[in-house]
């Protein structure tokens, strides 16, 4: 089988119609293209696959090899090639984050108190309509002006359908940041065009606040908004089940990922139980 940009463009046509996450369905294709690049036109073998794999593992970390993967696996299942499919690298499960990507609210204040400063009320708002309800933000297009008025949002996506709440005090900004742009239908987050804002033009945004909000730029990226709400809730209520149901998540395992706390918070916590003695 040789790889070419007809069913390239098939595949992301099937992803879609699959209803994949947009950014999924983009990333995927793209793994798919780095893989033909690789390939140079040549016939695709097993044997080809697997010296890709071991390309892969030489030059990124396991997650985003298997990430790489298993967009690999997904083409070849559609292409009815699945005798190409190879296996994930092997990862030992991680119980800690990584403290120098973990967003602290602290450092999320100080991203709210810049974004104030340099009077980009858009981004201001954004933030905290992200951190406040969790939502992801491909999801950011569904906290429509209606939704505002009705302190509710209705969220579809990967198939499931699910109501996410507005805090009063946030329909109560985006209120006034609605009435002050004149938005009185459609997406409240939107870019000059009038088009719902994409995970660029907000990563773009953010990162501008890095210097003046002295915030490590690995910790800022707006996935990060999602993990701290979860963090924070977790914290509060000790619920995964219903933290789960809010995030939108099939899976209580994936949830745990976000809550999962820093080795330094685990070792402040032992020292906490009062078992050792001098």
């Amino acid at each position: 089988m040789k790889l070419t940009d007809k069913k390239i463009i098939r595949f992301g046509e099937y992803l879609r119609n699959e209803e994949r996450a947009e950014a999924t369905s983009e990333k995927y294709v793209r793994d798919i293209t780095a893989f033909g690049t690789w390939c140079g036109g040549e016939e695709i073998t097993k044997s080809r696959v697997l010296e890709y794999k071991n390309h892969l593992t030489k030059s990124y970390a396991v997650s985003s090899v298997n990430s790489m993967l298993s967009a690999l696996n997904c083409f070849f299942d559609f292409v009815g090639k699945s005798e190409l499919k190879v296996k994930l690298l092997k990862v030992q499960k991680q119980i800690f984050t990584d403290k120098e990507r973990e967003l602290t609210k602290l450092e999320y204040e100080r991203l709210l108190k810049a974004a104030k400063q340099k009077n980009n009320k858009r981004l201001y708002y954004l933030m905290q309509t992200i951190c406040s309800t969790g939502i992801r933000v491909s999801e950011l297009k569904n906290i429509t002006c209606e939704a505002v008025r009705n302190g509710k949002a209705t969220i579809s996506c990967k198939g499931k359908t699910r109501v996410v709440i507005l805090p009063k005090q946030l329909c109560k900004m985006l209120k006034g940041y609605m009435k002050e742009n004149n938005l009185k239908r459609g997406s409240v987050f939107i870019s000059r065009n009038g088009n719902p804002l994409d995970r660029s033009n907000i990563w773009s945004d953010m990162k501008k606040l890095c210097k003046s909000a002295g915030v490590s730029e690995r910790k800022i990226f707006p996935h990060n908004l999602r993990h701290l709400f979860a963090r924070t809730f977790y914290t509060v209520q000790k619920d995964v089940v219903r933290l789960a149901d809010i995030l939108g998540h099939s899976s209580v395992n994936t949830t745990r990922i976000y809550t999962m706390e820093s080795g330094e918070i685990h070792r402040q916590q032992i020292q906490m139980l009062g078992l050792l003695r001098c």
